[in-house]
């Protein structure tokens, strides 16, 4: 009885339980489902002459107290809410011009503050931020730290 061990390999088990993913990876391309497609194409960024009328407009409900320019700052900050391209701290600002864009009895400081504050820092934070441009990777690094008056290796 021969009871050397079997030259017996797992591949083919492999190869066999892995071919139903192979063909569902490889017929992909053919039913039109590519990866590169899959992802929809965002909407463009709002433009900043959007966020300037809204900045006015939610100016003019602090200031005035009234229905109408309190209703249109909060009907125009409603839709960027759900904007997909706007930072997070610019979804906040208009979250808080929704909010507390609304008439009251008193138009005090306590009621005015965070509206103006709101209105005022609008443009600033929800503008398009544009990649910055990165270095050369053949340049040479910068050293951190120091003055950096005098360079050795330049003559």
């Amino acid at each position: 009885m021969d009871r050397s061990p079997r030259a017996t390999s797992p591949a083919p088990r492999r190869l066999g339980a892995a071919l139903p993913h192979l063909a569902l990876l490889a017929s992909l391309p053919l039913a039109g489902a590519s990866p590169l497609r899959a992802a929809p194409e965002l909407p463009p960024f709002p433009p900043s002459s959007e966020f300037r009328s809204l900045q006015l407009i939610t100016l003019a409900c602090s200031r005035e107290n009234t229905a109408e320019p309190c209703e249109k700052a909060r009907s125009l900050a409603n839709p960027l809410l759900d904007h997909p391209r706007l930072p997070a701290s610019c979804k906040d600002v208009l979250w808080t011009i929704r909010q507390r864009s609304v008439v009251a009895a008193s138009n005090s400081f306590e009621r005015r503050e965070p509206i103006d504050r709101a209105a005022r820092s609008l443009t600033a934070v929800c503008r398009l931020q544009l990649p910055v441009a990165k270095p050369a990777e053949n340049a040479a690094p910068r050293p951190q730290g120091g003055l950096n008056l005098i360079n050795p290796n330049q003559n």
